[in-house]
Order: C-alpha cells, then structure tokens, then sequence
C-alpha cells in the first residue's frame, strides 16, 4: 500500500518507519523535503518526500502527523481534492505550548481536532487514532502488562476496519468510540499520557481498558 504521511517531525517519522517497516511505501509530506532529518529518514527507510500535495496525491491511505499549529495549513497544502475519497488518520493534538512547561488544549468539550480537520478536509474519511501514545511506542509498543489499547473514531464504518488493520499490524488492540465527535473524549487522553511524562520524565507509558470477564 501507499501511504503518504503528511508532516516530518517525530511522530511522522514514527509512523512512516512504522509503515516502511512493514513493506508498504512511504513517503513525507513536508514544506522542506530537502531538510537533512528527512534525506536521515529516507536513508534509513527507504522512503520518499516530496511536498504535502505530492504526499496526498501519492498515498492510497494518509497519515496527518503534524503540530497542531500547522495542521490547518498542511491539509490546505496538501489539498483537499487529493484527499478525496481516502482514509486520513488523525494524528493530532490540539496542543497549545507555553515554553517548558506542560502544554494545555486548545480545544475542548463541545469541539475537537478530529472535527476540525473533518472539517477542512470535508472529502477525507478521517479517523483519529495513534494521537494518544508517545513516539517511541507507537510501533510494537514494548511496555509491560501490554500491549495497550488504542481508542480510535471515526464517521465512516469502513475506514475504520482500515485502520484497525493498521493497528493491528502495529501491535495495538483498538476500540471504537463512535463517531468523530468522541474524539473530544480521545484527545484529552492524551493530555493524560502527557502529564504522565512531565510528572516522571519518562515516556514510556500508554494506556489500556480493563475488563472484568
């Protein structure tokens, strides 16, 4: 499969060696292909870059990994008819930072990032997932007592399943909340995860749903 990751930073860099890493073809989506921690990636992946709109016209299935104040503009870069009709994993947080301190949400109870990036992406079928594990553990997390769960949501049924196979082949049980509205819920889990790495400065935690059988 080809799947365009749109973003170049820790997360999407994560992700793609996730994906490379399982025989699929990647390639970055970013404002500087050239930049020397992307020709690093590619190196040791064998992946591709180009801008955002050659990673959305590449990718039968796009990954969105970027900060959240680039969010908006990365989707317009990559263009929404490029996204048309294609499952998009939302990756994001709305994250605001304020130096070194513990960064706060932007967005809260009656919105959230998984909407709004529906939203600039009208034709995307988007679903939110990965948003709340740390880099280093999204792919085979390695954390004992796991593996962790990975709350995903979505409008659309199907690519949904899509995506469950993605975390599947990446190690993680899901569970689907719904619609793409409960990412409201999702999203604030990851300011869980995150609290959790600034109280004990480590980050190799994540999260799982117990049940009594």
């Amino acid at each position: 499969m080809k799947v365009g990751v749109l973003g170049s930073g820790g997360v999407a860099q994560a992700l793609g060696t996730g994906f490379a890493g399982a025989k699929h073809q990647v390639m970055l989506g970013t404002r500087e292909p050239g930049a020397a921690k992307v020709k690093d990636w590619i190196k040791r992946t064998g992946g591709s870059a180009g801008s955002p709109a050659d990673a959305a016209r590449f990718g039968e299935l796009i990954a969105l990994a970027t900060s959240w104040d680039g969010t908006e503009n990365s989707l317009r870069l990559a263009g929404p008819d490029n996204l048309a009709g294609k499952v998009l994993i939302d990756v994001t947080n709305p994250l605001v930072f304020h130096g070194t301190a513990m960064p706060t949400l932007a967005l809260g109870w009656n919105d959230s990032a998984g909407e709004q990036v529906q939203r600039w992406a009208p034709k995307a079928r988007v679903v939110k997932a990965f948003n709340i594990v740390t880099a280093g553990q999204m792919v085979h997390p390695t954390i004992p007592g796991g593996p962790p769960d990975m709350f995903i949501c979505g409008n659309d049924p199907a690519a949904k399943q899509v995506v469950t196979g993605v975390c599947k082949e990446f190690g993680w049980p899901t569970i689907d909340l719904g619609g793409i509205e409960l990412a409201r819920y999702i999203e604030p889990l990851a300011m869980v995860v995150i609290t959790i790495g600034f109280q004990t400065g480590k980050w190799n935690h994540a999260l799982k749903l117990l049940r009594e059988r």
